[in-house]
């Protein structure tokens, strides 16, 4: 099975979107407004930080959670007992971020938001009745003037030989958030668990989008809409001495808003990231 990119000006686009949203929890867009010159201006400024040791300058905030991560402080995905091999940036509009990559990244931010914000009106649009039921209040609203949306700047290093044994770029996991959109990284790897188990490499087409389903969605519309498993395995040869720049955005809720009678977005937010290993218990 193939995800097949979706184009976002077709008059059926936000009906085709959902339909492969709710059929595999990700949907791929084409000709969507976001510039491929600004997508490759940002990893070519980001590779650059990444590479220099100044980047320790911006050690993350613990509490916030804006700076940088690295490879020991990331994740360790949920179930597994390897940690990712990745280090990360993660900025907001109001954290700390390096002077120079600034502008590009503020630019993105805002063109990445308003366009995430948008698909999640297209998912509130075409939720069934029994299903929109479900929502506290309207997706699109739950998103307004939030502080949380997060850009992560993700970077997986060249592979050297001495990684430890079972560890991967990226664990199989699912998002937090309720959706997630990601421009296609410079370098493939990312694949998507089908519903038969197997899994699928989505597509690296450059200028493409990638938008896929995250827990709180999941939550918040009863299972209609499912979270599903996404990971980034090794390269294999010659592809192992290439790094990877990965930007993904995660379109946050407010901290108050009630995702269902078990959690509000703050709630959950904070059981997450404690099974992740990144907030102490």
């Amino acid at each position: 099975m193939q995800l097949q990119a979706i184009d976002y000006t077709s008059p059926t686009a936000a009906e085709d979107f959902v339909k492969s949203l709710r059929e595999t929890g990700f949907g791929v867009l084409k000709n969507h407004p976001i510039k491929k010159e600004l997508v490759s201006a940002i990893y070519k400024d980001w590779q650059e930080f990444f590479s220099d040791d100044s980047k320790y300058d911006y050690r993350y905030n613990v509490g916030p959670q804006d700076g940088y991560f690295s490879p020991k402080a990331a994740e360790t995905a949920k179930g597994h007992t390897k940690r990712d091999i990745k280090e990360y940036f993660h900025y907001y509009p109001w954290g700390q971020c390096p002077a120079k990559q600034k502008p590009s990244l503020e630019q993105y931010y805002g063109e990445a938001t308003s366009l995430a914000e948008e698909l999640l009106a297209w998912v509130e649009q075409h939720s069934p009745v029994d299903v929109a039921k479900h929502y506290t209040q309207p997706l699109s609203s739950m998103v307004e003037n939030s502080q949380q949306t997060l850009l992560r700047i993700l970077h997986y290093p060249p592979l050297k030989g001495d990684e430890e044994l079972g560890a991967i770029r990226a664990g199989a996991h699912e998002d937090i958030n309720l959706l997630t959109i990601l421009p296609s990284a410079n370098e493939p790897g990312l694949q998507v668990k089908a519903k038969d188990g197997t899994w699928m490499d989505v597509p690296c087409d450059f200028g493409t989008l990638i938008v896929n389903i995250g827990d709180m969605l999941q939550e918040a519309s009863g299972g209609y809409f499912p979270s599903t498993s996404h990971r980034v395995i090794n390269p294999e040869g010659a592809d192992k001495t290439k790094s990877r720049i990965s930007l993904p955005l995660f379109l946050h809720p407010k901290p108050e808003v009630v995702l269902s009678e078990r959690h509000t977005a703050k709630s959950y937010l904070h059981e997450r990231l404690v099974e992740l290993g990144v907030l102490p218990a």
